[in-house]
């Protein structure tokens, strides 16, 4: 157990590009025995994974694993949003979703499941073929999937891009297997390949005064443009809040705004 711990820790170092030395240094101890606590020849205690955790930026899930490798008890609890103690959370995240209407809002879970969602959302979401409207919907697969929003999107090459390298940033940054999978998956799709191979070319072609990349989405003959945000929780002790993303979408033009108006209609 005391190799795995120390391998883990060396791969997250490692991960976030930290140095032995420096590691050692922030967290306070010499980097003889942060060697040694890598190599397997010291057991780290609890305040020093904790240490090693928070300025390794670890994410909940992950210093869990740390903590039940090195032999001690899990630090955080995984509660299901629909538990008795996320009441109170869950009924905020539905009335901000709910008050975003008549625009698309949608909570995810780390690997982009939607797991709450505004009527808007519903509708939005509606217009993909059956197969991808099986719950829990995945963001990352019913958008890049050919067969999924990536039909109608017509900046594909930004707004998939956008997508794919969200995607492969998540993935390096917490390391989950889910993630991973879903990654190698959506690498795998047509539009995806085609992607890759033209930024490999050079051929990709972006908007240099955009402000932000928008989600632009051809219905029949209509365009729409639309921008989102992306919101997390400040402060979270529970994996499933830290792990938890809202993203709002609003009109990015005129004609947007009055197509989203009518839809509330």
């Amino acid at each position: 157990m005391t190799v795995e711990v120390g391998t883990m820790l060396r791969q997250w170092r490692s991960r976030r590009s930290v140095s032995q030395l420096d590691l050692a240094h922030a967290v306070g101890v010499s980097p003889r025995h942060l060697s040694f606590v890598e190599t397997g020849r010291s057991r780290p205690g609890p305040a020093l994974l904790d240490a090693l955790a928070e300025h390794l930026d670890i994410p909940l899930r992950e210093r869990n694993s740390l903590f039940v490798t090195a032999g001690y008890a899990p630090r955080y609890e995984e509660r299901p949003l629909d538990a008795e103690t996320m009441s109170r959370v869950r009924a905020e995240i539905v009335r901000l979703l709910d008050a975003h209407e008549p625009n698309v809002g949608v909570a995810l879970d780390r690997t982009w499941n939607v797991v709450l969602a505004n009527d808007a959302a519903v509708r939005f979401l509606g217009l993909l073929p059956e197969r991808f409207q099986t719950a829990p919907v995945n963001l990352f697969r019913a958008s890049l999937h050919p067969d999924g929003f990536a039909r109608m999107t017509h900046n594909f090459d930004e707004w998939g891009g956008h997508l794919v390298d969200l995607l492969r940033r998540m993935t390096r940054i917490t390391g989950d297997e889910r993630l991973v999978e879903l990654e190698r998956e959506v690498s795998s799709y047509e539009t995806v390949v085609g992607l890759d191979e033209r930024r490999a070319a050079g051929e990709t072609v972006y908007e240099p005064d955009r402000l932000l990349v928008p989600f632009e989405v051809v219905l029949g003959e209509q365009k729409l443009s639309f921008f989102s945000t992306l919101t997390t929780f400040g402060s979270p002790r529970d994996i499933t809040l830290e792990e938890l993303t809202v993203e709002l979408f609003y009109p990015a033009d005129e004609p947007t705004g009055q197509w989203v108006g009518m839809m509330q209609g």
